[in-house]
């Protein structure tokens, strides 16, 4: 099995390296990844404490941040090196404050694994979520140093739980701890005689707790709503558009669209606007053009959509509609807000959770996203029982930071 997955992880880098030719993100990862260790050796000095913290992208590097920030503090002399598989995390974060090296994952190989912790020789390694490179892991097992899973879920058909898994299999026990989102979980990890698990759930929901205790005002957010009733859909992709752009077009109920995109390109953003028939702005216009007259804005920018929920009073949180996968539901339901998502969400846990609480709503096209929206909008009591309903079971899952760094501070 070993042979096979190197083999396999050989291949994928051919692989990739044939698309970078045709692909803007995956030329920035296979770019980025032949840069890592002339980076590593110019940052890492002979004699540096270090921690090593991996996420795949930019959701994992999320709920990764809390536990990343508190040893942060308690390790101040450790350099801190960030890696990232996808260039969506590697890209918005490479600047992250915490850390002191931001870079690139190499490949899975054995040589890889092995020059990667020579040079950076990790006193601990905090691994996010899915992520489990059987390579490294054996690496660090070998040189004795410590490795923690965090927020982690497994589900019964992964290939840790298979008769050809015995190569990824392994890998978990190179963990001195998994810290997993739920008991089913937990449960899969016994099944395979690993026993240091403990279930502290998803470290998410400390994150965006932590919201609450910011400043989100946003003025020109106010200008626009004008104390209306106010729909945020929030990491749109297409699909999500497609249904939700002939609903804003036919809507008689007197309420303000917030839309920001996941892709804010210049063309794509055009083509939203150009499709909406009702008075639209653009974030990027918004200096020249009175906020108060339009009944949709569009933010062509990142970085203040957590804000921005603060004014929902209803949210669809898109990559639900089609496969890209579902944004974070988290963040419009710290601030107690009635969800909307698209029907591909059966890998996300917390949805499936707060379906089930009666905080998110399921839609799998215009027909039942109209239903859905009606309901809300016109229905103020049923609105306002199912915002205490998201802001409540956000609050209940509070806790996690505590039990994970109480097992690192033993």
């Amino acid at each position: 099995m070993n042979i096979i997955y190197n083999i396999l992880i050989y291949l994928t880098s051919l692989v990739l390296k044939v698309i970078a030719l045709f692909n803007q993100k995956i030329k920035l990862g296979v770019k980025g990844r032949a840069n890592t260790f002339d980076i590593l050796k110019n940052e890492i000095k002979k004699g540096d404490k270090t921690l090593w913290f991996h996420c795949a992208s930019l959701g994992e590097y999320e709920q990764g941040l809390p536990i990343f920030d508190i040893l942060r503090k308690d390790y101040p002399k450790h350099k801190i090196v960030l890696t990232f598989f996808s260039p969506s995390g590697y890209e918005i974060r490479k600047n992250a404050p915490f850390a002191d090296v931001v870079v690139y994952l190499p490949l899975d190989t054995k040589s890889n694994a092995k020059q990667f912790i020579k040079l950076v020789n990790p006193e601990l390694t905090v691994f996010v979520k899915y992520e489990i490179w059987p390579n490294y892991l054996n690496e660090i097992k070998k040189n004795g140093l410590r490795a923690i899973l965090i927020s982690a879920v497994f589900r019964k058909d992964q290939s840790f739980f298979k008769w050809y898994g015995t190569r990824t299999k392994q890998a978990l026990f190179a963990f001195e701890h998994i810290f997993t989102q739920n008991e089913d979980s937990k449960k899969l990890l016994e099944s395979i005689g690993y026993k240091s698990a403990t279930v502290s759930g998803d470290t998410r929901y400390d994150r965006v707790l932590n919201q609450l205790q910011i400043d989100n005002t946003l003025d020109f957010i106010e200008k626009f709503k004008q104390n209306k009733l106010c729909i945020v859909i929030g990491s749109s992709w297409p699909e999500d558009e497609a249904i939700l752009v002939p609903y804003i077009n036919q809507c008689k109920h007197d309420v303000k669209f917030i839309i920001a995109p996941h892709n804010i390109k210049a063309k794509q953003i055009d083509s939203l606007k150009q499709s909406i028939k009702k008075e639209t702005v653009l974030f990027s216009n918004k200096e020249n053009t009175d906020l108060s007259n339009s009944s949709v804005f569009i933010i062509d920018t990142i970085g203040i959509l957590s804000k921005i929920y603060s004014y929902a009073d209803i949210a669809y949180v898109g990559g639900a509609m089609g496969k890209t996968g579902l944004h974070n539901i988290l963040e419009p339901a710290v601030f107690g807000v009635p969800i909307i998502i698209g029907a591909n969400y059966k890998k996300f846990p917390e949805a499936q959770a707060m379906i089930d609480n009666g905080n998110v709503f399921s839609v799998n096209d215009y027909s039942s996203l109209k239903n859905k929206l009606d309901l809300l909008i016109e229905n103020k009591i049923f609105r306002k029982e199912t915002s205490k309903k998201s802001f409540n079971f956000v609050k209940e899952k509070e806790g996690t930071i505590i039990q994970i760094i109480g097992f690192l501070r033993k």
